[in-house]
């Protein structure tokens, strides 16, 4: 190397084998051709044509701006398993692993809030029925993930359009208390005609217990007597639902 170039350039020659070496706020060359490759292939080929761990880094990018991600992006996936699961993460479990901070958490987080919003507005204000696909991929985006049960009742109206959509309650890994009064009672203040009800199993079987039948039922008579439809009872487990309509449980 000639005397003729400055400290700065040498350190911009060494920057691929000692990126700590560069100015703060330059991106090494290899980092940023990396993210230019990667933003070329989704571009062309959307996410089929990444693997998780790449699409991962790409949402990386943003909260992590000037690193490389990619090793962050496998042990993301090492610790939780897959890139919907990291999505899902508790933010707790996230802060705790080592390289994630507030902004890569709270990217994430964003990440899945703008992922469940996209799909709730695919079935909102729409005949449910009709829609059944789209509400099956709504329920799996808000709540297959989840460590914890989690309770909604979809509200229709008597034309089977989706009302709304809420969370009755929330529990810890294998409970969640339900009570068929406040059901009911929330779908008359609603002047609901109709209503499903969906919950998550967090071991990712969704196989209904014997709880989870009874307290079907429980609602089911109590809707009845006030003149109200249950149509189905789901129950999203990690891979596949369970339909209490098509089991024959309802």
């Amino acid at each position: 190397m000639s005397r003729g170039f400055s400290d700065l350039t040498q350190r911009f020659f060494d920057a691929e084998a000692d990126p700590v070496a560069l100015p703060a706020g330059v991106v090494p060359s290899y980092i940023r051709d990396h993210r230019k490759r990667l933003r070329s292939r989704f571009l062309q080929g959307g996410a089929a044509a990444l693997p998780d761990y790449e699409l991962l880094e790409m949402v990386l990018f943003a909260a992590l701006p000037r690193g490389d991600v990619k090793p962050l992006a496998h042990k993301l996936l090492k610790t939780f398993g897959d890139f919907n699961a990291v999505l899902a993460a508790p933010l707790p479990r996230l802060l705790a692993l080592d390289g994630v901070g507030e902004a890569v958490a709270c990217h994430l987080k964003v990440t899945e809030a703008a992922a469940a919003r996209m799909m709730r507005a695919r079935v909102l204000n729409r005949p449910v029925l009709s829609g059944w696909e789209a509400l099956l991929d709504y329920c799996h985006t808000a709540m297959a993930h989840s460590s914890v049960e989690q309770f909604r009742v979809l509200y229709l109206d008597r034309k089977n359009v989706l009302i709304a959509d809420e969370e009755q309650a929330r529990g810890t890994v294998d409970h969640v208390p339900v009570y068929p009064r406040e059901v009911v009672k929330r779908a008359l203040e609603l002047d609901a005609s109709a209503f499903i009800l969906v919950h998550n199993h967090p071991s990712g079987d969704p196989t209904p217990s014997d709880a989870d039948i009874t307290m079907t039922l429980k609602i089911e008579e109590a809707a009845r007597a006030l003149g109200l439809v249950l149509h189905d009872h789901l129950i999203i487990g990690r891979e596949r639902e369970v339909s209490f309509r098509a089991g024959g449980w309802l």
